[in-house]
């Protein structure tokens, strides 16, 4: 076995800016055939997701092991892009606005994030957060393992899955065991295509551009085995960072912190301290029954920096110097020819 890197996504800080998401696609899917692909999109928490309602449609692995092969999801449930007719809107020259911005090509009935923001709970406590999702680098990766051509492999360096596009004939099997549906079709190339962890940036020491353009520091990469690592802090000693639905057994290397939200406002307007507003069972169904023993850990923490002492933990996610979130990727990509 080689090394597998590893990300952690803090969902206290992610702020839902879509900065991982541009820089994503400006690097990777601004090719024709890839309009409408988002390898790495932010979506609002509750939420449908993208592909619409992708936590319904099945792949992974059961529980003996099995390989299950889910739906395909329908280029309707991804959504994509609209023409808009920004040039009669900059140039109609008529303040009363009666020239409105309006799609010219397509109505879509989904996106990336369509639902953003919309949330859940109801009036005092509503709530939401935003939740960035690529591809698992999954140690279990039922891509790999459904693809009946051999194009998809995982590499050895790094841990990620990577295809071989001579060997894709675009069957989508590996888009069907996918349980996070983060494969697309390529209609241009005939071919699918999946986030790769900027592996190209990893083999000059350079972090994924989603990891070095977060304006929030809210994503930390490195190698799960480096014990000095903050992805080894988070993830194995204080075990604050979870898996995205460990259920479906693909051993998922995303993790995130979850959210700590606001409490609870009582019918008489104070407020209630003893309950947060994202339920507790709505955390579990997305990162499994460990999530409140790591909600708990961060809040004892959180409690210790306020009463004066001193906290790794807190410290590791605060970030204090960007650098620290890049691990051995921290190789500015300016200077290299390449």
């Amino acid at each position: 076995m080689g090394r597998q890197i590893a990300m952690v996504f803090d969902l206290n800080k992610c702020i839902g800016c879509q900065t991982c998401s541009v820089a994503c696609k400006v690097l990777w899917t601004n090719q024709d055939g890839r309009r409408d692909m988002w390898w790495c999109s932010v979506n609002t928490q509750p939420g449908r997701g993208t592909p619409r309602d992708y936590e319904k449609m099945g792949g992974g692995y059961d529980a003996g092991g099995s390989l299950i092969l889910g739906d395909l999801p329908h280029p309707d449930d991804f959504g994509g892009a609209s023409q808009f007719n920004w040039q009669a809107v900059h140039t109609s020259g008529n303040g009363g606005g009666h020239t409105h911005l309006q799609p010219t090509d397509r109505q879509p009935t989904w996106a990336m994030n369509w639902d953003e923001d919309q949330g859940a709970g109801e009036y005092p406590n509503a709530y939401y957060f935003y939740m960035p999702r690529i591809c698992n680098f999954c140690s279990k990766p039922s891509c790999v393992d459904a693809c009946p051509n051999g194009a998809l492999y995982k590499h050895e360096e790094f841990g990620v899955s990577l295809r071989d596009d001579s060997k894709c004939q675009g069957a989508q099997q590996c888009a069907r065991a996918c349980p996070y549906k983060k494969i697309y079709f390529d209609a241009v190339s005939k071919t699918s295509r999946h986030c790769i962890g900027c592996f190209p940036r990893l083999e000059h020491g350079v972090a994924p551009a989603c990891v070095r353009q977060c304006p929030g520091r809210a994503v930390f990469v490195g190698y799960r085995d480096d014990s000095a690592s903050p992805i080894h802090r988070l993830v194995e000693e204080y075990k604050v960072a979870l898996p995205l639905h460990p259920e479906w057994n693909t051993e998922p290397n995303v993790f995130y912190v979850p959210p700590l939200s606001a409490f609870m406002v009582a019918p008489d307007g104070s407020i209630d301290e003893s309950q947060r507003r994202i339920p507790l069972s709505y955390l579990e169904s997305l990162f499994g029954p460990g999530v409140g023993t790591a909600l708990r850990t961060l809040e004892d923490e959180m409690a210790k920096r306020k009463r004066g002492q001193p906290s790794q933990l807190i410290d590791t996610l605060i970030a204090y110097q960007w650098q620290s979130l890049l691990g051995p990727f921290d190789r500015d990509p300016s200077a290299i020819q390449w």
